[in-house]
């Protein structure tokens, strides 16, 4: 059992968070941030923070007002409620009620689906598979510049999210859907921020009709040229053919939060990034947003849960006390309309499945010397790991750290062994590594851990398995990863009772073929989910040149499980005679992965590149019945 440096002076009672067995916060109750009262103070602040050798006495009473709270959210009854699951749903998400933007969605008998930047819709009536339209997914002739990745439906429209370099910013592109999947460009609207992307989260979630983007604007600060900032500050601009349109700020300084920690010391404060949450009506004619920043610095993870979205961010103070290096800042920004809150807190959560809200409560698994998931620093090797535990009660000004009694130390492997996989199955924690290197990917004695976030235990988990996903099968799990030179290997681990593996099986000279969450996807045949069927896709060899446009997910293969005992289904294979040049214009690169397993009522259906195979599934074996590729006419 291993402990990095600052979870080691934990357990030894170091100055770094208050002693074990000293008192939890007061209870805050609603206690929030203060906004700026103005421009005046918000550059006040940022001033000192950029000039950190000179010290400016910044009193937070005087700096900051409370902002007023509108009448119609003073309760909690205005929070929106968590919806259920869309019973048609095709995606596998984090959170039940809260979409997250994908590659495939589903309205009405139509699959839309988003494709190196076109928009596709193919009709699934009558047990059939037919193309209906092609469009661009988006405006002009800009999107060149652009990836579109995420998509989104809400009643009848689908929104197409991307990052668009040439616009400089986050584009939200929508459409219209009519009962015959035909497809209506509605308007393109433009989010200030900096390129959003992370190699395991999603940028956007659908709450009912409200879309929520998150996006970062790093800054600079300057007194005499303050353009950099302010233009770090939300806006919103609807595209009309001019590129260098003025955008219309969403946030003025009584918008702009930061942690009481940073401006009781703005001089040591590392805030050089424009946190920013934007809530957007879709049920509105003309997109109507309004967003929330908080400030820190660049290293960033957020989640979104029914009721909130938390932004983490690490690395708070410039500071040569190597026990203040790790700190981080928690807040918690309310769907419903409140004020943030926020909390001190210590190291960074690997990705967002490192969060879960639940009972009041926020668990968080976090890693010494982790810095945040933006681009691919997810990937990237930490130290020690704990689990979090904090009731949302404590979270206020962020004048306060968590104390050390919500903390509880984890084991964990080498510094070297790999990544970290992560996820929150029922009450459970789930987490092992993944190995940097495929010629170190066989593994000996506990690479796999289980927690309970009720009784604190801790099961380690034998496993010779390179952890590459973890994920919900019902109300237990499985856990997917690489044996050394046997192939991939699928453990569903019971979470019953004691968490075990209760059940292997082996896919011969394989490898996943895609690491987004939504490649995955189970589907219960029960109630409990003991019995049903999950798809996930593999790599194969590929050899003509036409067919790198499947991407390494060019097989789904499907896994039976009956009474918690895995068998092989078997595979839908893309046919890579059939790929053709495409003449893309935008998204050439599928960041966001090509392939996707798709349960559709009882039907059994594999998109793979420009391809939707269907299976049909009798005496536990998939049989090919139909297939079609709907791959754009060249230009």
């Amino acid at each position: 059992m291993r402990y990095g440096t600052w979870i080691a002076c934990l357990l030894g009672g170091a100055a770094l968070l208050p002693a074990a067995g000293s008192a939890a916060p007061a209870a805050p109750g609603r206690v929030s941030m203060r906004a700026f009262p103005n421009e005046s103070a918000l550059h006040r602040f940022l001033k000192a923070s950029a000039e950190a050798d000179t010290h400016y006495p910044l009193p937070p009473a005087q700096l900051l007002s409370a902002p007023p709270v509108p009448a119609a959210m003073a309760s909690e009854a205005s929070a929106p409620p968590v919806q259920a699951p869309d019973p048609s749903g095709i995606t596998n998400v984090q959170t039940q009620g809260v979409d997250e933007g994908g590659i495939v969605k589903v309205h009405g008998t139509h699959l839309v689906v988003l494709r190196r930047g076109r928009l596709f819709t193919i009709d699934t009536s009558g047990g059939d598979l037919r193309p209906v339209a092609a469009v661009d997914a988006f405006a002009g002739k800009g999107g060149g510049a652009a990836w579109y990745d995420e998509m989104l439906v809400s009643g009848d429209l689908v929104i197409v999210i991307g990052y668009n370099y040439g616009r400089q910013g986050t584009e939200v592109n929508r459409f219209r859907i009519d009962d015959a999947g035909t497809l209506t460009f509605v308007d393109t609207h433009h989010l200030r921020s900096e390129d959003y992307y992370s190699s395991e989260n999603y940028a956007s979630r659908l709450i009912g009709t409200r879309l929520i983007v998150y996006s970062p604007r790093p800054f600079r600060y300057r007194e005499k040229d303050r353009r950099d900032f302010e233009e770090a500050l939300p806006g919103v601009r609807r595209w009309s053919g001019d590129d260098n349109a003025a955008f219309t700020p969403l946030a003025t300084p009584r918008r702009v939060y930061a942690a009481q920690m940073l401006l009781g010391s703005p001089q040591r404060a590392n805030v050089n990034t424009a946190h920013t949450v934007t809530d957007c009506d879709l049920a509105r004619a003309d997109l109507d947003c309004r967003a929330t920043v908080v400030l820190g610095s660049d290293s960033r993870n957020f989640y979104v849960s029914g009721n909130a979205v938390y932004v983490w961010t690490a690395d708070a103070l410039r500071t040569g006390n190597a026990r203040e290096k790790d700190k981080a800042i928690l807040y918690r920004i309310p769907l419903d309309g409140r004020p943030p809150q926020a909390i001190g807190a210590y190291g960074s959560p690997i990705d967002q499945f490192s969060f879960l809200e639940r009972d009041g409560r926020l668990n968080v698994l976090v890693e010494e010397g982790g810095s945040g998931e933006g681009m691919w620093r997810s990937t990237l090797p930490g130290n020690g790991l704990a689990l979090l535990r904090l009731p949302l009660r404590w979270m206020g000004r962020g004048d306060r750290m968590v104390p050390a009694s919500a903390w509880q130390m984890l084991p964990h492997g080498d510094d070297n062994q790999g990544y970290v996989q992560n996820r929150f199955v029922g009450d459970t924690l789930l987490y092992g590594y993944t190995p940097y290197s495929w010629k170190r990917e066989k593994f000996t004695g506990a690479n796999l851990h289980a927690v309970s976030i009720g009784s604190r235990a801790v099961t380690a988990i034998a496993t010779d398995a390179g952890v590459t996903r973890i994920d919900a099968m019902g109300r237990d799990a499985i856990v997917i990863g690489n044996v050394a030179g046997q192939g991939l290997a699928f453990d569903a681990i019971d979470l019953s009772g004691t968490p075990r593996r209760q059940d292997r099986y082996i896919l011969p000279a394989a490898r996943e073929g895609e690491n987004r969450s939504h490649a995955f996807f189970y589907r219960p045949d029960n109630a409990d989910g003991t019995s049903g069927i999950l798809g996930l896709p593999v790599a194969t060899a590929l050899t003509r040149p036409e067919a790198r446009f499947l991407g390494s997910g060019s097989a789904i293969f499907f896994l039976n499980r009956d009474d918690r005992r895995l068998s092989p289904a078997g595979q839908l294979d893309a046919d890579e005679r059939g790929a053709v040049q495409d003449n893309c214009l935008a998204s050439c690169t599928d960041w966001y992965g090509n392939a996707r397993p798709i349960f559709l009522g009882d039907r059994i259906i594999a998109l793979m590149g420009y391809e939707l195979v269907e299976g049909r599934r009798e005496n536990g074996q998939i049989r090919e019945v139909r297939r079609i590729n709907f791959a754009p006419a060249a230009r």
